[in-house]
């Protein structure tokens, strides 16, 4: 796994910790500082390291006892939003646990890392939110504000809790006590009546005692600027065009302008006071983007006739909303030397494609199982979710269905994010491999936000049991001919059986199909001995798992069926101890 981002301090007092502690420096040679400590008392104790790496790090790992580290980071306490988060590990680096810092200082993430570097170590985690499976609010990556400690008590208590969002930014699952209502984004949606509310918004909203905010990054602020001009002025413009429209400086992405400005000292200073960074267009790019308001000053200056508003446009993307059309700066007695525009992007929903692997579970990536956990709509095939039920938060929606809907599922999950939720589009192996992301990209638009999660395919699977069939040029062929017609089919395997590829078949034999794989084994017998060795798999990772290597001769297609997978070798493939292995060069080094 690789180390959460930011600087992680290492410490560590004894043998067994010193070695642990090298463990994960070598596994994180990037990420860590380790922090040596000598005797008791004086410079380079134990306590010195850990204040040294509390001032220092983002993160920090104590090879300590917890009472211990609790003793030595008492003093060092501020808040929760600037303490690092403190991850013990026991001497025998049994646990890792997250003592400070579970979410805002991210121990949670890192017990969890550490535990999979470190052998037989498990990590701990005592958040509520985490121990049953809800997504804190502060753990979603928004900026989040108002009573967050509140809203979340309410959550994990099962009390009903309003969700209203006045953009339609992809959350995880929520439990089933938190419905989602309609908002009109008034002064009103920041408070429920007494109720709870979970308030996803961009609107400089004051929450109450029962309301938590979210913050998506909606907004991008274009700037244009005479040489010169004052960060204060600059700053002091962005803050009173957000304020008089209403709109939250937390939810500025960006400060955007012409690459002309781009070190322009007073724009580079306002974006820091603001936390945002600075990104730049040539100005062609930003000539060629219709405005309201275009200007012959920028023009002669820069060489288009916008730069506050084409930036903030661009800087937001296809369908992006000018809510705040150019205005100036006002500083008494002289002329402004500043514009800002601010716009508003559209928010895009998510669509993970996501392959769960051969079956076992140990085969599902971590990638895949965080895309799980993160979507808040799951699309699959029926079989397939319930392999990865028992993964998802508590109120995911399941859409599933059976076998021939593949179309269906592709559509539905599109329109799912379109609607800008999370979704996850779960397939077997990989997702691009004969399963749902080639549907699913056929109908999805540039409107949404799409990752693709790879996952072992079958063909890799089979292939790990076999021995390396696939050690030279390979080829999968699917013998099903309900998508394909046999002709076309039949053209593959010739070529492949021509070109001396090693075939893997998918769907090689079902009742309904029982001549295709026949026929397909005797167009490669035209090209390969009889002896050519062939792998057949069935199951392969899953319960029921059998592993045959025969030849091409002697297999008897009566004992494959949809569930298996079949390999043929080529010319150069040979059995060693039971093993099928293809050299990577054609001259074979070794015996038969």
């Amino acid at each position: 796994m690789n180390a959460p981002n930011g600087l992680i301090g290492l410490v560590s007092a004894t043998a067994a910790g010193r070695r642990a502690r090298d463990r994960l420096a070598a596994a994180w040679p990037e990420a860590t500082r380790v922090y040596d400590t000598g005797g008791a008392g004086g410079a380079g104790t134990v306590r010195d390291a850990v204040a040294r790496a509390f001032a220092e790090c983002d993160r920090i790992v104590c090879f300590l006892a917890t009472g211990a580290t609790v003793r030595l980071v008492a003093p060092l306490l501020g808040d929760k939003e600037s303490d690092p988060g403190v991850v013990c590990v026991d001497e025998a680096q049994r646990y890792a646990v997250a003592l400070l810092g579970g979410h805002a200082g991210g121990a949670n993430e890192l017990a969890h890392a550490v535990a999979e570097v470190l052998p037989g170590c498990r990590p701990v985690v005592t958040t509520a939110t985490d121990a049953v499976g809800v997504p804190g609010l502060d753990t979603l990556g928004l900026p989040v504000e108002g009573a967050v400690a509140a809203v979340s008590r309410a959550v994990l208590d099962g009390e009903p809790v309003r969700l209203v969002r006045h953009v339609p930014f992809p959350l995880p699952a929520l439990p089933p006590n938190v419905i989602e209502t309609a908002g009109d984004g008034a002064e009103s949606d920041a408070g429920s009546g007494g109720g709870y509310t979970v308030l996803v918004t961009d609107r400089a909203l004051e929450p109450d005692a029962r309301t938590a905010v979210l913050r998506p990054a909606t907004l991008a602020v274009g700037v244009g600027a005479s040489r010169g001009a004052p960060a204060d002025e600059i700053t002091a413009l962005v803050e009173r065009a957000l304020a008089d429209a209403g709109l939250s400086p937390r939810s500025v992405a960006e400060l955007a302008t012409v690459e002309a400005k781009a070190d322009e000292p007073g724009i580079v200073e306002a974006a820091r006071r603001l936390g945002v960074p600075v990104r730049t267009y040539p100005a062609g790019e930003l000539a060629a983007v219709p405005v309201p308001h275009p200007s012959d000053a920028p023009l002669a200056a820069v060489g288009t006739p916008s730069v506050a508003e084409a930036a903030a446009l661009l800087a937001c993307g296809e369908g992006a909303e000018l809510v705040v059309p150019k205005r100036k700066s006002e500083v008494p007695g002289r002329a402004a030397m500043a514009t800002c525009a601010v716009a508003r992007r559209r928010t895009r929903g998510r669509l993970a494609l996501v392959g769960l692997g051969p079956g076992a579970r140990d085969l599902l990536t971590p990638r895949a199982r965080d895309e799980l956990r993160r979507a808040s709509v799951v699309v699959g095939l029926d079989q397939y979710v319930d392999q990865i039920r028992d993964l998802l938060r508590p109120g995911t929606r399941v859409l599933e269905s059976g076998l021939g809907a593949e179309e269906e599922r592709a559509r539905t999950a599109v329109a799912e994010a379109r609607a800008g939720r999370a979704v996850a589009l779960i397939g077997s192996g990989d997702a691009g491999v004969y399963a749902m992301a080639s549907p699913a990209l056929a109908e999805a638009t540039a409107d949404i936000d799409v990752v693709g999660v790879p996952g072992v395919t079958a063909a890799l699977a089979a292939a790990a049991l076999l021995g390396a069939p696939l050690g030279h040029d390979h080829v999968s062929i699917s013998l099903s001919d309900l998508h394909t017609p046999w002709e076309v089919i039949e053209r593959r395997v010739r070529a492949a059986a021509e070109s001396d590829l090693v075939v893997t078949f998918y769907n090689p034999r079902s009742r309904g199909r029982d001549w295709q794989l026949p026929k397909a084994l005797a167009l490669l017998a035209e090209h390969r001995a009889p002896d050519t060795p062939v792998g057949v798999v069935r199951n392969a990772s899953r319960p029921g798992e059998r592993v045959t290597v025969t030849t091409l001769g002697g297999l008897d297609p009566a004992a494959v069926d949809m569930m298996t997978v079949v390999t043929v070798g080529n010319t150069a493939t040979r059995t060693v101890a039971g093993r099928m292995v293809t050299p990577r060069g054609y001259r074979w080094q070794g015996g038969s």
